[in-house]
């Protein structure tokens, strides 16, 4: 059964970092992109970050703050986020394609975690 679990969430003041983990299970994460998606309250899902073979990419906001990365033997992706904002509040979700992305958007990927909250916060 192919699943992705999101873990590492929390409530963490303004400045403060966080990293995401998405552990794979069922499939080999081996030749596949991982994309991570932010969904803020009452707003619509976005890319994040993207990671292929041979390509990453970054939203602009979080160019600078974000890194994205992949342990395949691990079966496991991360994302890290430092100086976080308000703004970053939301659920976030990683998801995986074959091969690569044309855009890193939700409508690329196929099989979708379940998400973990992340509340930035004083």
């Amino acid at each position: 059964q192919v699943q992705l679990v999101e873990s590492g969430g929390g409530l963490v003041q303004p400045g403060g970092s966080l990293t995401l983990s998405c552990v794979a299970s069922g499939f080999d994460l081996d030749g596949y992109a991982i994309g991570w998606f932010h969904q803020a309250p009452g707003n619509e899902r976005e890319g994040v970050s993207c990671i292929s073979s041979s390509d990453i990419y970054y939203v602009d906001a979080g160019k600078g703050r974000f890194t994205i990365s992949r342990d395949n033997a691990k079966n496991t992706a991360y994302l890290q986020i430092h100086s976080l904002k308000p703004e970053d509040t939301g659920v976030y979700y990683c998801a995986t394609v074959l091969g690569s992305w044309t855009e890193c958007q939700p409508y690329n990927f196929h099989s979708w975690g379940q998400g973990t909250q992340v509340t930035v916060s004083s």
